[in-house]
């Protein structure tokens, strides 16, 4: 996915699927995509997830946000920070029409491809201990649990990371 850094796109894949940066002038739509994407997790948890209720004006010009559709249609959108010595996966999520057919792991691919070109040798996350299809699938990308953590509101957050061979 080289090149994609000064251009602010990748060329389409083979199977159809492609990333672009989102610009700031989509924060509205990333929002409406992401409420979109988590709203099934709202009876699971009782409340709304942290990504349906984040700030996505100030994320776009903070974080990295790209976009990835398949044969021209929004598919899927991974939110990235750097950090020191690692790559942040912030947000990941798939059009709910289109999930379980392996868009989530093309997104978490495309950010171990971030953080390769970045130099860095580390991604980590941080999901709900409730969303165990998303730690099952990070399990199976070869993530691991670091820690899980028990917040005042009573949440337990699960903290996984992977290292990347290069």
């Amino acid at each position: 996915m080289a090149g994609h850094e000064g251009s602010g796109r990748d060329p389409a894949l083979s199977d159809g699927t492609a990333f672009r940066r989102a610009t700031t002038a989509e924060a509205s739509a990333v929002r409406d995509f992401t409420r979109r994407a988590y709203a099934r997790w709202v009876p699971v948890l009782g409340r709304e997830p942290k990504p349906m209720t984040a700030d996505y004006d100030a994320a776009l010009r903070h974080h990295r946000i790209d976009l990835l559709t398949v044969d021209g249609v929004w598919a899927g959108l991974i939110q990235t920070v750097p950090a020191e010595g690692h790559l942040l996966v912030e947000n990941v999520a798939v059009d709910p029409d289109l999930q379980g057919r392996g868009l989530g792991r093309r997104l978490m691919a495309h950010a171990e491809a971030l953080a390769a070109g970045q130099g860095l040798n580390e991604i980590r996350l941080y999901t709900n201990a409730l969303m165990g299809t998303n730690i099952r699938l990070y399990a199976a990308l070869g993530y691991g649990v670091d820690r899980t953590e028990q917040k005042p509101d009573g949440r337990t957050v699960v903290q996984m990371s992977k290292r990347l061979t290069r």
